[in-house]
């Protein structure tokens, strides 16, 4: 079980509860997906997650090793010199790390080698791995659970991206960590996205919302007010996969964005009591903490991006993020692109939280993301 909710820190006159196994299987109490805080840090449970997790960091080393490879020979030499730092700048843009990242990848290495005085080549990588960390922590975020019942997810991308998949390894982490899932097929217009996530529902054992060449928006409303009237913990809306240029149809992602307000608006009251309204605020002015008080749904917006396409992925967080207000991304397919750099120009461009990276197509492939694993990946 992969350990990406946040749980609310219990008051100072009432006991904290136990936390959960690591390994809770569905019908675990409720804890293992309660309100949003900081997760409790006992022992008990980091030993047994070590080793799973040491399995998943092999598997994004291996899987980077097509970026990294390339930035890693740059410090085979025996000097720091201008020659080094050329090459370098030359391997982060073909890592497709974006010019706006790598200047500031450099300006920011060379002061942490003056600082330093670092002379060893092998050095220098270090300080390069720590200035990437810095650039990326501020995409690290976990995916809160529990504060709003239902917590509804709307999941966007391109087709191809890997997003009806990603919601199915989302769902079944969702259900082996205890939380009840409804899922949504508001991908109407394609036969098989609905039949790949039916799949995925029987395999978890979760409700599913579908209809045949019915209304996307019209699907997100039942599945919404469904997962009220059954008392989910979560609703994840799947949506038609399409290209940012078509605008048609980024209109049509808009709309079933507002219907899904409109299905949160009947009672839906936040944990200060009174009703919410309204939805969030066009663009990439949207608040990225979708889980404050007052929130409406979709709690989350997630926008689900292939690695493999480089600066391309970046605009597609652009422009999603300029029509829905994205809160989060899962990264997949990062496992032998040449182009994982374009995280980085994530960072520096559109900081966009990362909730997950994927490195392949087992269960096991879909990891939270965390900025100093990424970078030391990267560059081992």
């Amino acid at each position: 079980m992969f350990s990406f909710f946040r749980k609310k820190t219990p008051t100072p006159d009432a006991p904290a509860p136990a936390p959960a196994p690591v390994a809770a299987p569905a019908t675990a109490p409720a804890a293992a997906h309660t309100p949003v805080g900081t997760a409790p840090q006992a022992p008990a449970q980091a030993e047994p997650a070590a080793a799973p997790r040491q399995s998943w960091l092999s598997r994004l080393t291996a899987g980077l090793r097509k970026t990294g490879s390339s930035i890693a020979t740059v410090f085979t030499g025996t000097q720091i010199d201008d020659a080094l730092y050329e090459e370098l700048e030359t391997a982060l843009l073909m890592a497709d790390t974006g010019v706006k990242a790598t200047e500031h990848l450099l300006a920011d290495l060379k002061k942490r080698v003056k600082d330093h005085k670092a002379t060893d080549p092998a050095a220098v990588k270090t300080l390069l791995a720590e200035a990437m960390t810095d650039l990326l922590r501020p995409l690290e975020k976990a995916l809160a659970i529990g504060e709003h019942k239902p917590t509804v997810i709307m999941v966007a991308g391109v087709n191809g991206a890997g997003k009806t998949t990603s919601i199915g390894k989302l769902t079944r982490h969702l259900s082996e960590s205890g939380a009840s899932v409804l899922l949504a097929a508001a991908d109407t217009f394609r036969a098989a996205a609905r039949e790949q996530l039916a799949v995925w529902a029987t395999r978890n054992t979760v409700d599913i919302v579908t209809q045949e060449g019915g209304d996307p928006a019209a699907v997100s409303f039942d599945a919404v007010a469904a997962g009220k009237a059954r008392g989910k913990d979560v609703v994840l809306v799947d949506t038609a996969g399409r290209l940012p240029t078509q605008l048609h149809l980024m209109e049509e992602l808009k709309k079933i964005k507002r219907t899904i307000a409109k299905a949160g608006h009947d009672g839906e009251r936040s944990p200060a009591g009174p009703p919410q309204g309204g939805t969030a605020p066009p663009g990439g002015s949207a608040p990225r903490d979708a889980g404050s008080v007052g929130a409406s749904m979709p709690h989350e917006v997630l926008l689900v991006i292939d690695g493999n396409t480089g600066q391309n992925a970046l605009n597609q967080v652009k422009a999603f993020d300029d029509a829905l207000g994205l809160t989060g991304l899962i990264i997949t397919k990062l496992d032998g692109t040449a182009k994982g750099g374009v995280i980085c120009a994530i960072a520096r461009e559109r900081p966009v939280p990362v909730y997950f990276i994927g490195v392949g197509e087992k269960l096991e492939d879909l990891e939270t993301f965390s900025a100093r694993e990424f970078a030391q990946a990267l560059l081992s």
